[in-house]
């Protein structure tokens, strides 16, 4: 099976492992590849994604079988910079760029989640309570709406499963890794995604929106 985690971090930002230790780890679970996303702002973006694009070329020119994709989550930034650091990260080389949502256990600024939505960012990690006007616009601006297996964060998984389906927004699913023991099995991220009240055809079409995004990426 095609698995990729498009929802990861290193010493870049909060992570405990390197980027090769973190590929490696991913790929004797059996993931096929990862997207290294660490929390930026204005501070500190251009280092992780000039770094990690470096680390991104010798990885894959070294590796058949597993890949690496680069990026950013934007973290806490102010919403009224988001659309301004989503370009930034892009022109510096970001691959995908995802903002940290509003969840419920992290004092994220309120319109945090539209400010990415506007933006039109790949993915809106862990949206929290998001609002049926914000799920219904993240389809038109094909925003990818996260389930996440990341304790706390997972907590509204269920919510944003229920709106994402009623208005036909895109899902993905991500661990949100930072150390060692955060990777599910596949078999687990079967089981979060039918916790959130997806049925076994919706599980696959996450599935594959992660590989989507993922196969995209790396074609560029």
């Amino acid at each position: 099976m095609f698995y990729v985690d498009l929802h990861t971090h290193t010493t870049f930002s909060d992570g405990v492992l390197i980027p090769a230790e973190l590929a490696r780890r991913a790929k004797v679970l059996g993931y096929s590849g990862i997207a290294i996303t660490d929390h930026a702002d204005s501070s500190n973006y251009l280092l992780i994604i000039e770094n990690l694009l470096r680390f991104k070329d010798d990885f894959n020119n070294g590796s058949s079988e597993f890949k690496v994709i680069v990026g950013v989550e934007l973290t806490h930034v102010l919403p009224s910079q988001i659309e301004k650091l989503t370009f930034l990260s892009r022109e510096a080389g970001a691959d995908i760029v995802l903002v940290h949502g509003e969840t419920i256990v992290e004092p994220v600024e309120e319109d945090t989640n539209r400010a990415a939505i506007d933006a039109c960012v790949d993915i809106l990690a862990h949206p929290g309570l998001i609002t049926e006007e914000l799920v219904k616009k993240a389809k038109e601006n094909g925003v990818h709406l996260e389930i996440t297996t990341r304790k706390g964060h997972s907590l509204t998984n269920a919510h944003v499963a229920k709106l994402a389906l009623k208005y036909g927004a895109k899902l993905v699913v991500n661990n949100d890794f930072h150390t060692p023991g955060d990777y599910f099995s596949v078999d687990m991220l079967n089981k979060t995604l039918v916790g959130a009240g997806l049925d076994e055809e919706m599980v696959e079409h996450i599935f594959q929106n992660n590989k989507k995004i993922f196969t995209k990426c790396l074609e560029g």
